[in-house]
């Protein structure tokens, strides 16, 4: 879906309903992955299996490397076949690549099965879930100027999507779209 407004933008009704259905159905999304993973973690605390809660939850993923350079910050994960795990919400845009191994990748995009060699751009906003089907060497690399691990995280991570810092319309040019195609 893509949108582009210019001074006078010469909006359709069709185009703007596009719009509105590409906006509720990211939000969409994010409600089901919150789903996911609320009931995967009532499910680990019924079963008292919190390694469980804590892999699903990327808390325990794998193999992570982490190198620097010139105010790049580069980590390398390898997951292990038969993982499952919801990613980090990405607050900023990176390159990804997947050097090794197979996955199955659910986003708001719908779900992709990518194989090794691969390289993609993960967007500002972007939470997933991963299924891995062979084991996976990912690699990603992100622009910063920290060089603590937990620093880095807080910059290019957010815990919550109502902490992303996007420049989305806001409803007054919402409604200045509505004005103009109704």
């Amino acid at each position: 879906m893509s949108l582009s407004v210019t001074k006078n933008p010469e909006l359709t009704y069709n185009e703007a309903c596009e719009f509105f259905d590409y906006k509720q159905n990211k939000v969409d999304f994010q409600n089901k992955i919150e789903e996911f993973e609320a009931a995967i973690t009532k499910h680990c605390e019924e079963n008292n299996n919190q390694d469980l809660t804590n892999q699903i939850t990327g808390q325990t993923e794998g193999a992570v490397t982490h190198n620097f350079a010139d105010g790049q910050y580069i980590r390398q994960i390898v997951m292990p076949k038969n993982l499952l795990v919801s990613t980090k919400i990405h607050a900023k845009n990176h390159p990804f690549f997947i050097m090794k191994g197979e996955a199955s990748i659910y986003s708001d995009k719908g779900v992709e099965r990518i194989k090794a060699p691969f390289h993609g751009i993960t967007e500002a906003g972007t939470k997933r879930v991963l299924y891995v089907h062979e084991e996976c060497t990912f690699i990603t690399v992100h622009r910063t100027d920290c060089l603590e691990i937990d620093d880095i995280l807080n910059e290019v991570t957010v815990d919550d999507f109502s902490k992303l810092d996007l420049n989305y319309f806001d409803t007054k040019q919402i409604d200045k779209i509505m004005e103009h195609v109704l």
